[in-house]
Parts: structure tokens; C-alpha cells; sequence
């Protein structure tokens, strides 16, 4: 019998689950390389999370309760064995190969990053953001966040900076989330990736967007129908959130925006870290 040698990780990829067997099933059937492990972090499901994750090779840590998004990722986070972290949603389907180049840009800038994602269809999905005002905020809810700039797109051969990235996929040095203070446990679901991201801004870590890795996301949210019990989660996030951030309830313009420097396209810094962490002091 020959002597089976182990693999150094490299990877630790967490993913929250609330009632997501099947599209755990759809979204995760490719195998996990050797060299990362893949951590399910259950919130208590009823369905067959569990069972469903742990066929598709996972290592999954089942909680008492539904702790919320945030608190599952921290837990999540406490176990991850990876130099390198990505915090990932059930809904995406992550393209393995491509960690190395993640891996890259991430060694290169010492930020946190993410794939561009794109949608089910193959295009592009903004999953990049403007400076989270208020007025910013309801005016995407509208419509008017492509046109207004707020939603940010890198395209192939770009790395975007931007305010803040949606919570989908992020990635990092699993030291840089530990170094930020990881995610704020008062948000129970909504507004912790904005939270997160301007904490990476004002611990001096650039929140960057990479055209040249793609993967795709369904983004099934829930809010984007009416049904009390997530606009309720909403709202008080809004409320925890804005509380904190008071300068945020004001105007934020598209050209202060890019001043700021929250949608500049380039792998140098030159100012413009300088200019981002202006809305953040």
C-alpha cells in the first residue's frame, strides 16, 4: 500500500445555508480540488441541507438556530484552515480553476476581492457598488442605478475599486477578515457586505472588483418581491446601518462619487486609496 500524502490548503470556501438543498444541488456539483476545502455552515434548515452539502463534499457545521447570515460566516471563518478565504453564496457556482488568478490579485493588492459575476445567461451582473447613500440606494431600487453610476462593472482586463461589493462572492487573506474585525454580527441578513467593505476602506484595505474572473450567480433575493418578513430583515439593517453611517443619508452625487474614487478602473493606487477612504473617515 503506498503512502497517501496530504494537501496543503489553500483555499477555505464558506457557504451559508438556510433551506438550500436544492439549489445547493444545482449549483455545486462540480469537485472540489484537493487543495480547498469547502465549508457549509447550516442555519438550522429543515429541508436537506445537511445531508445535501455533506454528499457534495462538504464539511458542514450545523447551528442550533437560524443565527443570521453574518454570525454563520464568522463561525465559518473560526474553522477555515485556508491561507486564503471566500465567502460564498449557495447560488454561485464557483469556477475552481480560476482561484489562482483570485489568489493573484489578491497577493497583488492585499484587498478584498471578487469575481465579476455574471448571470445565469452570461452577462454581466453589477455586483460592484457606489458609495452606499441613501438616495443611492433607493434610486437603484428604481432603476437608475446603472444609469447613475452606482452599479459598477469591470470588464475583462479590469480591477475596479468600488465602495463596497454585494455579499455574494468576497474574498480575501483569511488574516485580512480577521484584521477587520470579519462580519458584524448586529446585521442578522442585509447590509453586513456594505459594513464590511467600508471597514476594509478605513483599516487601509482596498474593495476591488476583477473582470478577468468570472462566475455565475442566480440571485434568487428575496426582496426583490414583496413579502413582509425580508423587507422587515431590511429595514432594520437600513436602520443599524445608517445609524452608524449618518453622512450616508445625504446626497452622495455620481461625480463625487468618481472622485472619491469608488469606480476607478487600474491596478494602481496612485491617490486613489487615498480618495476612496475620503467618504469613509
Amino acid at each position: 500500500m503506498g503512502i497517501q500524502k496530504s494537501v496543503a490548503l489553500r483555499w477555505s470556501v464558506i457557504t451559508v445555508s438556510y433551506n438550500s438543498a436544492s439549489v445547493l444541488a444545482d449549483h455545486w456539483a462540480a469537485d472540489v480540488p484537493d487543495d480547498v476545502e469547502w465549508i457549509v455552515v447550516d442555519n438550522c434548515s429543515t429541508d436537506s441541507s445537511v445531508d445535501t452539502a455533506q454528499s457534495l463534499g462538504a464539511k458542514v457545521i450545523k447551528l442550533p438556530r437560524n443565527a443570521g447570515f453574518s454570525t454563520a460566516n464568522n463561525v465559518g471563518l473560526t474553522s477555515a484552515a485556508g491561507k486564503y478565504v471566500a465567502f460564498v453564496n449557495p447560488d454561485v457556482r464557483v469556477d475552481w480553476q480560476s482561484l489562482t488568478k483570485l489568489e493573484e490579485l489578491i497577493d497583488k493588492t492585499g484587498g478584498i476581492v471578487s469575481p465579476q459575476l455574471l448571470n445565469p445567461d452570461g452577462s454581466t451582473q453589477p455586483n460592484g457598488r457606489g458609495a452606499p447613500s441613501l438616495l443611492s440606494k433607493v434610486r437603484n431600487r428604481l432603476g437608475r442605478g446603472a444609469v447613475d453610476g452606482y452599479q459598477v462593472i469591470a470588464d475583462k482586463g479590469q480591477l475596479k475599486y468600488v465602495a463596497w461589493l454585494i455579499g455574494a462572492v468576497v474574498a480575501a487573506r483569511s488574516e485580512t477578515f480577521v484584521r477587520i474585525g470579519a462580519w458584524d454580527e448586529s446585521y442578522f441578513l442585509y447590509y453586513e457586505d456594505k459594513d464590511l467593505s467600508l471597514r476594509a476602506w478605513r483599516n487601509q484595505v482596498p474593495v476591488l472588483l476583477a473582470g478577468d474572473v468570472n462566475w455565475s450567480h442566480s440571485w434568487a433575493r428575496a426582496t426583490k418581491h414583496f413579502a413582509w418578513a425580508p423587507w422587515k430583515r431590511e429595514f432594520a439593517s437600513a436602520f443599524c446601518f445608517y445609524r452608524r453611517e449618518p453622512k450616508l443619508l445625504f446626497t452622495t452625487s455620481p461625480s463625487k462619487r468618481n472622485r472619491l474614487g469608488f469606480s476607478l478602473s487600474g491596478t494602481e493606487f496612485d491617490g486613489s486609496r487615498t480618495l476612496a477612504k475620503d467618504l469613509v473617515k
